[in-house]
């Protein structure tokens, strides 16, 4: 499945050779689509193009989910083409958590636009989930690029804080529920253990949760998921540790001087917490998956879901208080209930009005 997700700008030279300007360019409507350095794309057009553009990225896609071809619109489309603007979406050339490569992949993708369709008069991203963190790295580096960006549902998190967040998770259910005598069955948490899908993963814990109600009651409230939650947020968290596993090549969180807290008796639970070596390298990798400086150039609007599952509550704060000191601050709305991505239309086209009324009239709503 994928989720709606910011695109974030590496730069490339435009040949002015090829490059209109948008406030001139008229045209039927249009859908471009095709592949740039094997990342799929698409772009849509309205005849009634207001000169804007806005950049889409796709959140977090399973490796070996198939794939559509073309490639198919984004559910948020819609909401913008009515509006005026033109949308651009890059597939990426990998899926799983691909930002190091939707980071190129998406700038490819806009200089592609400025050639093909004309400089816009201004240029947008917008998005959920892990393309928030991609948006808030493009307004840090690529500021010359964007106009301002909205970051919904974000996973806004410097690349080595969300690693040993997630590896937290898996750890953590190693300790609590350990293989029983007799079971082959590997930690979750061991890199050298054979790759599980996400459903074996699922499988995995909903079978270990019954053993201990208790432990599994303090794990639910430390990760801040309820029980019924945990299979999933759980193997989602698996996947994206093995994936940065497999693009770091190695190990990307180094735990053994860690010490876990909010499991109940702390003590005995970091007896029994697995231990890892981290490979400097991977660690490496991670920390620009991506990397954020708490430093955005231009407008940054932050919006998340009150009841989100994957972006916790101790999440959402982080890279506003991080932020604080930036000569731009981003602006947070307030929560909306749901679960992740879980936005309506409504709600979607108000945030942006907020980041665009920001930029027109070049004043942060609140001061």
């Amino acid at each position: 499945m994928r989720l709606t997700c910011l695109s974030l700008a590496l730069s490339l030279l435009v040949s002015p050779v090829f490059a209109q300007d948008a406030s001139t360019a008229v045209s039927p409507p249009v859908e471009d689509t095709g592949t740039l350095a094997d990342a799929p794309y698409r772009i849509d057009i309205p005849a009634d193009w207001n000169g804007e553009l806005v950049v889409l990225a796709h959140g977090f896609e399973p490796v070996g989910v198939p794939r559509e071809t073309p490639w198919p619109a984004d559910p948020a489309t819609s909401m913008f083409t009515s509006g005026g603007y033109a949308v651009a979406q890059s597939g990426y050339a990998t899926q799983g958590w691909a930002v190091r490569d939707a980071i190129a992949d998406s700038e490819r993708l806009r200089a592609h636009f400025v050639q093909r369709h004309g400089q816009p008069k201004k240029t947008w991203m917008v998005g959920m989930s892990m393309g928030g963190g991609i948006a808030i790295a493009s307004l840090e580096q690529q500021a010359a690029h964007y106009d301002g960006a909205l970051s919904l549902c974000g996973a806004n998190l410097p690349g080595e804080v969300l690693a040993n967040e997630l590896f937290t998770s898996l750890v953590a259910f190693d300790a609590l529920f350990p293989a029983r005598d007799g079971e082959a069955l590997p930690r979750l948490s061991d890199p050298a253990a054979p790759v599980l899908d996400q459903g074996a993963v699922m499988d995995r814990v909903d079978a270990a949760l019954p053993r201990d109600p208790a432990a599994a009651q303090r794990l639910a409230a430390k990760l801040e998921v309820p029980v019924d939650g945990l299979a999933g947020t759980i193997s989602l968290h698996y996947l994206v540790i093995r994936d940065l596993m497999t693009r770091g090549g190695g190990m990307p969180v180094d735990n053994r001087l860690v010490r876990y807290t909010g499991f109940g008796d702390d003590e005995a639970f970091n007896r029994r917490v697995p231990r890892y070596v981290g490979d400097v390298a991977a660690m490496d990798y991670v920390a620009a998956a991506p990397a954020l400086s708490g430093r955005p150039q231009k407008p940054l609007v932050l919006q998340y879901n009150a009841d989100d599952p994957t972006i916790n509550p101790r999440f959402r704060p982080l890279y506003a208080q991080k932020a604080q000191g930036a000569d731009v601050r981003p602006l947070t709305l307030p929560d909306v209930p749901g679960g992740h991505c879980r936005f309506s239309e409504a709600q979607v086209r108000e945030a942006f009005r907020v980041l665009t009324q920001w930029v027109e009239t070049g004043t942060r709503p609140g001061g």
